[in-house]
């Protein structure tokens, strides 16, 4: 599985500041911690909070290739997990 470019857009541009993209069913998907929570979701992967990579980011203006760097950089965290 590899994330995109327009994953980490997705997850980074949501209003739900408890957002999270995950890996669920062969497929990524941006959802709220209550939604994720659900049985709807469950064994679904956590991939990347949004708050969390707001933090590590710092607020700086993102390029498209930041993006695609960030997406690589996860998708290498997911194989590393066996994902």
């Amino acid at each position: 599985m590899r994330v995109t470019a327009d994953d980490v857009r997705t997850l980074l541009t949501s209003n739900d500041p408890t957002a999270r993209l995950v890996l669920h069913e062969g497929g990524f998907r941006v959802l709220g911690e209550k939604q994720w929570r659900s049985a709807d979701y469950a064994g679904a992967l956590e991939v990347a909070g949004r708050q969390e990579l707001r933090d590590q980011l710092g607020g700086v203006e993102l390029s498209a290739a930041d993006y695609e760097r960030i997406a690589a950089g996860l998708t290498v965290e997911i194989t590393n997990q066996g994902g």
